[in-house]
């Protein structure tokens, strides 16, 4: 959407029936051309008709039900005359913004309500009067037992991401909302996914709706905004293979998605050794630690943000460009919505999915539900990583030249070609700049084993090759999951003195000087640490670790005796 609108854009919004104080909005928002489901529900949605729209997270979805919605109801009644049920907090919030963007020259007052809030807050705004309540079912039906949601002049009902809500165990709340609403009502359901529990409600709560069904890529050309691709990757190496394609795509910013709360915290603590900006997302974090995060990863600060399905739900990241998936969600229908995060108002996204070979076949039931193809592709090697980076390494000079303020480093190149020829200067200069853009992340030079998808009862033997049997613990990567035989060291600073991951492997690595690989698990407990490292390189780290200085203060170094992580 560009930042001013055309007489043209303007009218294609009044062909849709928008008034002219919701048409100035749209034209002060950069609002072109209606999208497909904005296209089809708005018109219908005037008229006073119940709706059922199947559409994906992308699409525009939210202004189809906002814009009539405020030309609909009445404002200023002190009670609400229209409720929008969501799933999660974040979801709740992002709608109340765009109802109010939308309503703001009509004096729309809107307030979003959800657990995590202080209840006394939510119930002042509430008695002062508000137009629009956003809220997640549990803690609307709060408000309602308690007299605090007045329901009785409720004209329009809209229910956003429904089987989302279904899937969060909010079934008794919805029965029990709907219970409570005026009979007579304007009802909207809109859900990314079609199932009987889906239909069931529809035809229990609807009256004669109006099916409106629109998929995420149907845009300018009909041309899929959102580039599928999985790799089968085995189990051991899966955390290497996160990282070579993380390397290779150099993303703005990217949701990785993880099946536990443990797994998110361990997966963002790698992804840090690493060298990686990570943070963690899940259902056991305060809303005030999840609001950080989020400032975080739209301030620049984080590029990576590891979470849950749950944690994840609502959430709308501007500048997001790739979704990966670090194992194959089992229900084909969380797929959707976790890609559904990308490839939105027009913008592409890159969906990846790291899958087990045993894992292949729910990768087929995705695309069966999807309709979409999922490019099973080759993980990149080496020496596509090389190529990649290389290839940076050309643009920033590139840029760096058309920058100009060159003037001040001509006298190192003229000193220089007194014994050198322009040629090997130049090749020296970028060398210097190549190796300083390399990150800690970049010393995975060991190629991953290709895993291919074998039917049950066929799968290929593997043949050992020559000498497999003597590689020894330095063939092996942190994390991969193999055993090693190795010591463990008890390094007396912990979280209380901020130490991270990163922070000890540095230290090992640049005062030892060996090599990342030998170095194995990273338990940092609040008062200490315990990391695990190659049997042969033990003592080489012990002795270069003393005296050395972790986060600013020295520590205590010694062998472990057993101490409970």
């Amino acid at each position: 959407m560009s930042p001013t609108s055309s007489p043209e854009a303007n009218r294609a919004f009044a062909e849709l029936g928008l008034g002219p104080k919701l048409l100035e909005t749209l034209s002060s928002l950069g609002y072109e051309e209606p999208t497909p489901i904005q296209r089809e529900a708005i018109p219908l949605l005037l008229k006073g008709r119940d709706l059922m729209g199947l559409a994906a997270t992308g699409t525009g979805k939210t202004a189809a039900f906002a814009l009539p919605l405020l030309q609909l109801i009445k404002m200023g009644t002190q009670v609400p005359g229209a409720l929008i049920l969501v799933p999660t907090r974040e979801l709740a919030v992002q709608i109340a913004q765009a109802v109010h963007r939308y309503g703001k020259r009509m004096g729309v007052e809107v307030l979003p309500i959800y657990g995590g809030q202080s209840f006394q807050q939510q119930l002042k705004v509430l008695k002062r009067g508000v137009d629009v309540v956003v809220a997640t079912p549990g803690r609307a039906l709060d408000h309602i037992r308690r007299g605090t949601l007045r329901l009785s002049s409720l004209s329009l009902l809209v229910l956003d991401e429904a089987d989302e809500m279904l899937d969060m165990g909010f079934a008794e709340d919805l029965e029990a909302i709907l219970a409570e609403v005026p009979e007579k009502r304007q009802t909207l359901l809109f859900s990314a996914t079609l199932g009987p529990r889906i239909e069931g409600i529809a035809s229990k709560y609807l009256s004669d709706p109006i099916h409106v069904r629109i998929r995420a890529h149907e845009t300018e050309g009909d041309v899929p905004l959102v580039r599928q691709i999985a790799y089968l990757v085995p189990r051991t190496h899966k955390l290497t293979a996160l990282g070579r394609v993380l390397d290779l795509e150099s993303p703005d910013a990217t949701l990785i998605f993880c099946g536990t709360r443990n797994d998110v915290d361990e997966l963002a603590e790698a992804l840090n050794g690493r060298g990686y900006k990570a943070e963690a997302m899940h259902g056991g974090m305060s809303q005030e630690e999840r609001d950080r995060v989020m400032r975080k990863l739209r301030g620049g600060a984080v590029d990576l943000l590891v979470a849950t399905d749950v944690a994840a739900r609502g959430l709308d990241i501007a500048h997001l460009s790739h979704v990966i998936n670090y194992e194959v969600p089992s229900a084909p229908k969380s797929y959707v919505h976790r890609i559904g995060r990308v490839g939105r108002a027009g913008r592409e996204g890159v969906a990846i999915t790291l899958a087990e070979p045993r894992e292949y076949s729910l990768l087929k039931n995705i695309e069966r539900l999807t309709k979409q193809k999922i490019a099973i592709a080759s993980l990149p090697t080496v020496a596509d990583l090389h190529a990649r980076r290389l290839e940076l390494t050309r643009a920033s000079v590139r840029e760096s030249i058309l920058a100009g303020e060159l003037d001040r480093f001509r006298v190192v190149v003229d000193t220089l070609s007194d014994e050198f020829n322009l040629f090997d200067i130049a090749l020296g200069a970028v060398k210097m700049g190549h190796e300083a853009m390399l990150t800690d992340s970049e010393g995975d030079e060991e190629e991953i084993p290709s895993a291919e998808y074998a039917p049950e009862g066929k799968k290929k033997k593997k043949k050992k090759k020559k000498g497999e049997e003597k590689r020894g613990p330095s063939a092996n990567k942190r994390g991969a999951g193999r055993t090693l035989n190795v010591k463990r060291l008890y390094i007396g600073s912990g979280r209380a003195a901020g130490v991270r991951p990163k922070d000890l492997v540095s230290a090992i690595a640049h005062e030892s000087g060996v090599h990342r690989r030998e170095i194995g698990s990273i338990q940092i407990s609040e008062h200490f640490s315990l990391v695990e490292v190659s049997d042969g390189v033990a003592d080489r780290v012990m002795d270069a670790l003393r005296g050395v200085k972790i986060k600013g203060k020295k520590t205590t170094v010694r062998f472990d005796r057993g101490t409970a992580a």
